[in-house]
C-alpha cells in the first residue's frame, strides 16, 4: 500500500517516500514534565502511536523517538512555587505520564531520551553553530542569529513581524536581532546548570530536541511530528539549528502536526472548569474510551473534547466488547482488514477506519456459525489493533469501574450471582428477582446465557 501524509512544509498531502525503505525513522516532541499531562498532550501521543503501529505494518523496521523535556523554566518555576526539588518533580511527573499513556494503549517509543542526559551533545551543536557564524555569545547567553539564515520562517511562513512577536525570549540589549532566540542561558546556583564554554548555565528549549533527534536518528530522518502549536517557534527553530549545523543534510524530510484541542466547546482553561488532565479522566473513564474519542476526529482537524463524547465512546466500546464476550476466540497474528488499513494510509484517516471497524462489528453480529464467528472475531481484533483498540479481555472491560466508585466489588458481585443461580435452580424466583434488583441498583447488569449468567457494570 502507498502511504500518503500531509506535509506541513509543502502544505499538501504527499506520497511518503522514506530515505531507506527498510528502516523508517521518526521523531515526536514529548512532554515537559512539570505537571500531570493534560488531554491536549494526549492527542499527539495517540495520533503518533497510530502512525507507529501503521508504519510497523508497512515497513520492516521502524525507529520511533519521543523525548522527555526535563530542563525547562516551567519546571524551575514549579519548584520555586512548591518547594519540591526539581529532580523529584520530574521523576514524579514522568512516572505518572508513563502510567497514564499506558492506560491509553500507547506503545512505548523505540527510544525515549531525556534532555538532562544529552547536554553534552547540545553544547557541541552550539559550538558548531558559533563556529559557522550562525550563533553568538553575549552576557553569558548564546543566541541563534536568525538573519544569518535566509530560509528561516519557511515552515511557519510567518512574516518578519510575526517572527519577532513569537520569539521565545523578550528583546534584550545583548541580542543582535529581535528575532534571535536563546541556545544557552546562564543559571544561578539554585537552578539546574552545567559547565560550558560560556559559563555555568543550561540549554534553551529548542536545542534540546535538535540534539536528541540528531543523536538517535542521524542528520536526516523521515518524519518529525508534534502539535500544531509547536510549528512556531519550536519546530521552526529546530530546523534552523540543524540545517545550519549540517547545511548539506536535510534534517526531517516530512513534518506532521495534529490540530488544536478545545474542551467542552471552549479553549481549555482551569478558570472555565474544562481543564482535564489524563489522570483525572482516567479516574472516571477507561483509557480506551479516551483514546477512541481522540481518534474519532481526523488528526489535523480541531477537536472538541467533551465528557458527553467520552460517554458515547464508552458505549461504542461496550458494543465491540459485547460482541466478543463469551466467544473465547484466541488472538492470532495476521493481517488486518484492508478496509481499516487503507484509510489510515490516506493521511491517518481514523474516522473512516473506525467506520470500517463498525462494519466488521456488524458482520460479526450477523454470523451464527461458530467457525465463521471465530474468523470474523479474529479479523475484527486484528484490525482494531492497528488503531490500538479492543486489546483487552472483554471480561476485564466490563468489570472496570471508576476509581472513586463505591458499591460492590467484583468478589461481592460474583457471590451474589452464585446465590441467584442457586435460587433459580431451586425455583426460588422471589430471591432470584431480589438479587437481580439489588445488583441493578448497584449498577450491575446481568445477562442470562444458556451456559450461565454473565455480568457487567452499567
Amino acid at each position: 500500500m502507498i502511504l500518503r501524509i500531509h506535509d506541513t512544509y509543502q502544505r499538501t498531502k504527499v506520497e511518503f517516500v522514506p530515505h531507506d525503505a527498510t528502516h523508517v525513522q521518526f521523531y515526536v516532541c514529548g512532554p515537559t514534565v512539570y505537571d500531570y499531562a493534560h488531554i491536549g498532550n494526549a492527542r499527539p501521543i495517540v495520533v503518533f502511536d497510530v502512525l507507529f503501529r501503521l508504519l510497523q505494518r508497512l515497513y520492516p523496521k521502524v525507529t520511533y523517538v519521543r523525548n522527555i523535556t526535563d530542563i525547562d523554566d516551567k519546571i524551575n518555576a514549579r519548584s520555586a512555587e512548591t518547594g519540591e526539588p526539581i529532580s523529584e518533580i520530574t521523576a514524579r511527573t514522568t512516572a505518572q505520564f508513563h502510567e497514564d499513556i499506558v492506560a491509553l494503549n500507547a506503545l512505548p517509543p523505540t527510544v525515549e531520551p531525556r534532555a538532562t542526559d544529552h547536554v553534552a551533545e547540545m553544547i557541541v551543536m552550539i559550538e558548531d553553530l558559533i563556529a559557522k557564524g550562525h550563533a553568538y555569545a553575549a552576557d553569558g547567553h548564546v543566541l541563534f542569529n536568525v538573519p544569518s539564515w535566509d530560509e528561516y520562517g519557511r515552515l511557519s511562513r510567518h512574516s518578519r513581524d510575526e517572527l519577532v512577536a513569537g520569539a521565545r525570549v523578550d528583546v534584550a540589549p545583548y541580542k543582535k536581532d529581535a528575532a534571535d532566540f536563546v541556545l544557552w542561558k546562564p543559571s544561578t546556583k539554585n537552578l539546574p546548570g552545567w559547565d560550558s564554554p560560556w559559563g555555568w548555565g543550561r540549554p534553551g528549549w529548542h536545542i534540546e530536541c535538535s540534539a536528541m533527534a540528531s543523536k538517535y536518528l542521524g542528520d536526516v530522518f523521515d518524519i518529525h511530528g508534534g502539535g500544531q502549536d509547536l510549528i512556531f517557534p519550536h519546530h521552526e527553530n529546530e530546523i534552523a539549528q540543524c540545517l545550519c549545523d549540517k547545511p548539506s543534510e536535510g534534517f526531517s524530510k516530512y513534518w506532521m502536526h495534529n490540530g488544536y484541542l478545545m474542551s467542552e466547546g471552549e479553549k481549555m482553561s482551569k478558570s472555565l472548569g474544562n481543564f482535564y488532565t489524563i489522570n483525572e479522566l482516567l479516574r472516571e473513564y477507561p483509557g480506551e474510551a479516551v483514546r477512541l474519542l481522540l481518534l474519532k476526529t481526523h488528526y489535523r482537524q480541531p477537536l472538541d473534547f467533551t465528557k458527553s463524547g467520552l460517554d458515547e465512546a464508552k458505549r461504542e466500546l461496550d458494543r465491540f466488547y459485547g460482541a466478543l464476550r463469551g466467544l473465547n476466540v484466541p488472538r492470532v497474528e495476521g493481517d488486518p482488514a484492508d478496509a481499516v488499513v487503507e484509510p489510515l494510509t490516506d493521511d491517518l484517516n481514523t474516522p473512516l477506519a473506525l467506520s470500517a471497524l463498525h462494519a466488521s462489528l456488524r458482520d460479526l453480529n450477523n454470523v451464527a456459525d461458530p467457525d465463521a464467528q471465530s474468523v470474523a472475531a479474529q479479523s475484527l481484533m486484528r484490525s482494531a489493533s492497528v488503531l490500538g483498540l479492543i486489546e483487552q479481555d472483554p471480561e476485564d472491560w466490563f468489570r472496570w469501574r471508576p476509581a472513586n466508585a463505591g458499591g460492590l466489588d467484583d468478589d461481592a458481585i460474583e457471590d451474589l450471582v452464585r446465590q441467584r443461580t442457586g435460587a433459580r435452580s431451586a425455583k426460588d424466583f422471589a430471591t432470584s428477582d431480589r438479587i437481580r434488583d439489588e445488583l441493578a441498583e448497584a449498577g450491575v447488569v446481568l445477562e442470562d446465557k444458556p451456559d450461565g449468567t454473565i455480568w457487567r457494570r452499567g
